[in-house]
């Protein structure tokens, strides 16, 4: 599906993200996320002093790899701040664990993390230890909608939050494995694959 706002970027960056810590057991760098960016639609527009800017019609993102902390900023291209979102890759050295972080900069709209809870991977076993519900997005005749597969589906019921939505943390209602934010508008669908 086409980036068009932040979090149709931010999800599933974050989940790419995560997904390297767990193969890897480190944050990645800045050129493996460059990559990402690239197959998620964007452009790199700039890149110098550590930092590299990529958009497409719709968002911008800029890339600040620093160290072992690794930080996206994604901004519509209309330039309203308060629906930017940030996420960052980390290691958190008290908990022994990275860290992956969906944060909008307006949480007085919503407060938390976007994806329910941040991606939480133990730093020696590389195992998984929360319940993120992240997913991408994909676009039927109802319009864009939260794509998830079986399993995180499954972690997200297990946890209790299923009548939350992992978008902006609104209510969501059921039917089938298909679930309506009355709040953002946005659905999410269970898919088999």
């Amino acid at each position: 599906m086409k980036v068009y706002e932040p979090v149709n970027l931010a999800m599933p960056l974050a989940r790419r993200l995560g997904e390297i810590v767990m193969e890897r057991g480190s944050v990645p760098d800045g050129e493996t996320v460059r990559e990402i960016l690239k197959e998620l639609g964007l452009e790199e527009a700039c890149l110098g002093r550590g930092v590299t800017v990529f958009r497409n019609r719709d968002v911008i993102a800029l890339l600040l790899p620093q160290g072992e902390v690794l930080m996206v900023d994604v901004i519509p291209a209309s330039g309203e701040l308060s629906d930017a979102i940030e996420v960052i890759a980390y290691r958190d050295k008290q908990l022994n664990a990275f860290l992956v972080e969906i944060l909008p900069a307006n949480d007085i709209e919503y407060e938390g993390n976007i994806g329910i809870e941040p991606i939480i991977i133990d730093a020696e076993t590389l195992e998984l230890e929360s319940n993120p519900v992240l997913g991408h997005f994909e676009e039927d005749e109802k319009g864009p909608f939260l794509a998830i597969d079986r399993e995180t589906y499954e972690r997200w019921r297990e946890s209790g939050n299923i009548n939350t939505c992992p978008v902006c943390g609104g209510e969501l209602a059921w039917k089938g494995s298909e679930a309506y934010c009355r709040d953002c508008g946005y659905r999410v669908k269970v898919k088999y694959h």
